[in-house]
């Protein structure tokens, strides 16, 4: 699994001209699944974001996560981050999960966030969505597992 995490002072996903899912200050995480990406994999991402230390303490040093702070997560499905450029100018998609597989692993995220005390906003998967992120400091980190 890949995510790119955004420490975010707000960030909405709309579909259609509705907002689906949106959040003040907090995480805004692309989530993006690959063939063999489980569960067990799904959790321990929610785990990596959840106590991810990308949030200043009172010295003004990253040292706080979501968890402490109290902030919210938008997670939004991103299929492209498994986007493969090295052949050419067109990106191969091989690698990324088919959506039957991709929706299962992306709502396991999302639950376990939640059962570790996350307020969590989500995108919608299947549909075309327009992601608007107030990226904060810039922070952006790219998490595997």
């Amino acid at each position: 699994m890949r995510a790119v995490v955004q420490r975010v002072t707000s960030a909405s996903v709309t579909v259609d001209g509705e907002v689906v899912g949106a959040i003040g200050r907090g995480l805004c995480v692309l989530v993006g699944v690959t063939h063999d990406d489980t569960g067990e994999r799904a959790r321990k991402l929610a785990e990596k974001i959840w106590y991810l230390r990308v949030f200043d303490d009172d010295s003004g040093v990253m040292n706080r996560s979501v968890a402490e702070t109290g902030g919210n997560v938008l997670v939004v499905s991103q299929f492209t981050l498994y986007g493969d450029t090295s052949g050419g100018r067109r990106p191969s998609w091989i690698a990324a999960g088919r959506p039957e597989h991709a929706e299962p692993i992306v709502q396991t995220v999302v639950d376990h966030l939640r059962s570790l005390g996350a307020t969590v906003a989500t995108g919608r998967f299947r549909t075309e969505m327009a992601v608007a992120i107030d990226n904060d400091g810039p922070v952006t980190v790219i998490v595997e597992t």
